[in-house]
């Protein structure tokens, strides 16, 4: 009947593809991979950059789990920055811009390395479903592959449109036909499929640039790695360099919005709200005369470069023109134009937290076709998928994460409670107790969960362990070191912060003093212990400290919104009304129109923020009517 069989079948072979692999079988199914394009493994289809605001505390999550992509973006960024640095190590996130091809390469080595993986080129076009469960794929070359289990991670293939001013054609990616048997066979199945759209800036050539003509970006001279693996970056780094577009540029745009297929209806998809396209920017914030662009080289040995900040669906020749419009870009040339592209999608609603469809078994879904956007939400939920299915073929115990594990689990609970109804981005912003969800601490909260589920090595474990048990150390260490009144510490201290430090105080109180860095705190833990410590590990333990009373204040804030679920919301409320809340919450509240807090809380895209503060005004609504009364 087959001519293969498998116990795991992951479809497709973008980031959600490649950790759903590699997690399956690194578990002990026998997996096999199938892509379009086996050269394409791994591939960046828009920016070449990983990590970024709540982005880069999940790829570290998804290491501390023992995914992938972390390992293979530090042997491959060619500049790494810590985002946030001024601000709380909360919300604090690296990023690092990849050399695309070399990234691509390595993701394929380190699968083609992993035992029980079976890498397999071809065109998924059905389900072999039995007893409403599915038992394999069939694929365009008539080939049958019999599975246990099925991870879908088609990204934007799914019945995939692209727009380039009024012409439109059907592509998975520029240059890569699109999946529309699948994406049918899915929609026969009564899958709830609905329609989004994202975009891409055009590529330009670095030979035609004034780089003179841009502000450099230079990378952190001391790189934070993704993986907790990682010792030291060693690659050589680049810089990038920042620009603008003009008041030229865009009065030009105005008027040219009707060759913009965005503008003229051609597009019903909705697209992501924090990536809008430049023709979006120029509309939507209409009073700015200029927007900041990025140009991140495409890598080492490639003169490609991506041009953050302009996206676009606009004709290629009228590109080129707005592009020269901007200095230092008088005479560039483009190498790949931008473009928009439309996809199906399958509402989330209908998932399990394992990533499993409620309605197939043994069907499991990641990625974009869930409704999300983003390299690094595609590989998390790829990872949980490839760990379910695998677990589902065994028969163990289902790998959920809850929303105060990880950011893993807001997002999978956002998806699976309250769907999309625009593509879906991870903000540190959503979670309830970001706090405690550090990119530092990943490690911390995690690797027990993936040593358990069994992806977590020896090597692996023994590192976590030891840099546990020296945390701990320090923690204490923190604590009990005190400095009174009549030491040199302590007058040196006050001396620096210009102000009297009480009649003692612990290196932990100081360390919450505002001026207070690590290096001063590194300098005053006892001599026999200092040479051991790690800046990063101090780092972890200061922030332990620095916050644990507001994660308090946090926990009981949490418990109380969840008491007042029949609080009612007045026909004639109005939420614009509210002050702290941004235009977009109270877009989203305006548009659903809740009757209860109940439903306040299940509207997609509230922060956790947004929901407290209209739960304060309802509150204060409701004693006022009471006391009218």
């Amino acid at each position: 009947m087959f001519d293969e069989s498998f116990d795991v079948i992951v479809i497709g072979a973008g980031h959600a593809g490649c950790e759903a692999a590699s997690a399956s079988a690194r578990l002990g199914a026998e997996t096999a991979l199938v892509t379009i394009n086996l050269d394409l493994i791994g591939q960046m289809s828009c920016n070449p950059a990983v990590g970024g605001i709540a982005k880069g505390h999940v790829v570290r999550e998804i290491d501390a789990l023992g995914g992938i992509m972390g390992r293979v973006i530090d042997r491959t960024g060619i500049q790494f920055r810590l985002l946030n640095r001024s601000r709380g190590p909360a919300v604090q996130s690296p990023r690092a811009q990849a050399d695309r091809s070399l990234y691509r390469t390595e993701m394929r080595r380190v699968l083609e390395a992993t035992p029980n993986l079976h890498l397999r080129q071809g065109f998924v076009i059905d389900l072999i479903v039995e007893n409403n469960k599915v038992i394999g794929v069939e694929m365009q070359d008539t080939r049958r592959f019999g599975a246990k289990s099925v991870v879908i991670a088609t990204g934007t293939f799914l019945n995939g449109t692209i727009h380039t001013g009024k012409r439109t054609f059907s592509a998975g990616r520029a240059g890569e036909p699109a999946s529309i048997e699948l994406a049918e066979s899915l929609k026969r199945r009564g899958f709830p499929v609905g329609r989004l759209k994202t975009g891409t800036p055009p590529r330009i050539d670095g030979r035609t640039i004034d780089w003179d003509a841009f502000e450099p970006q230079p990378p952190d001279e001391n790189p934070v790695a993704f993986s907790f693996a990682t010792e030291k970056i060693e690659q050589e780094q680049i810089q990038c360099f920042i620009g603008y577009t003009s008041s030229r540029l865009h009065n030009t745009i105005r008027k040219n919005l009707h060759q913009s297929p965005l503008y003229s209806g051609k597009i019903k998809g909705i697209g992501p709200r924090y990536c809008p396209s430049i023709e979006d920017k120029v509309v939507k914030f209409a009073d700015k005369d200029r927007h900041q662009l990025f140009l991140e080289p495409e890598g080492h040995n490639t003169n490609e470069v991506y041009l953050n900040g302009f996206s676009t669906s606009l004709p290629s020749a009228l590109q080129l023109e707005l592009l020269r419009m901007i200095d230092g870009f008088e005479r560039v040339q483009i190498i790949r134009p931008g473009y928009a592209i439309e996809y199906d999608f399958v509402d989330p609603r209908g998932l399990r937290p394992t990533m499993e469809s409620t309605r197939l078994k043994g069907l499991f879904l990641a990625g974009q076709i869930n409704g999300t956007t983003g390299y690094e939400e595609a590989a998390c939920q790829g990872l949980m998928a490839g760990i379910n299915a695998a677990f589902s073929v065994q028969g163990r115990k289902p790998f959920i994460l809850q929303r105060d594990d990880a950011y893993i689990g807001v997002l999978t609970d956002d998806l699976i409670q309250h769907g999309v109804d625009e593509p879906y981005r991870l903000f540190t912003s959503r979670a309830e107790a970001r706090l405690t969800l550090r990119h530092d601490n990943a490690d911390q909260r995690l690797s027990p969960k993936g040593r358990e589920a069994g992806l977590v090595g020896n090597v692996e474990w023994d590192r976590f362990n030891k840099k546990r048990d020296r945390i701990a150390i320090l923690r204490n260490t923190l604590d009990q070191t005190r400095f009174k009144r009549s030491s040199v510490e302590y007058a040196t201290v006050s001396q620096i912060l210009g102000c009297d430090l009480g009649d003692s105080i612990t290196l932990s109180q100081l360390a919450m003093r505002q001026g207070v860095k690590p290096d001063l705190i590194r300098r005053l833990i006892p001599d026999e212990m200092r040479a051991d410590i790690k800046i990063t590990e101090l780092h972890t333990a200061l922030a332990d400290s620095l916050y644990s009373g507001y994660i308090e204040k946090q926990k009981a804030a949490t418990e109380r919104i969840n008491h007042h679920d029949g609080l009612k919301v007045p026909e004639t409320f109005q939420f614009s009304r509210i002050s702290g809340l941004s235009n977009e919450m109270v877009e989203r509240l305006e548009r659903a129109r809740p009757q209860s807090f109940a439903q306040v809380r299940k509207i997609p895209g509230l922060t956790p923020a947004a929901v407290s503060t209209v739960l304060v005004h309802l509150s204060a609504n409701k004693s006022q009517s009471i006391s009218q009364n």
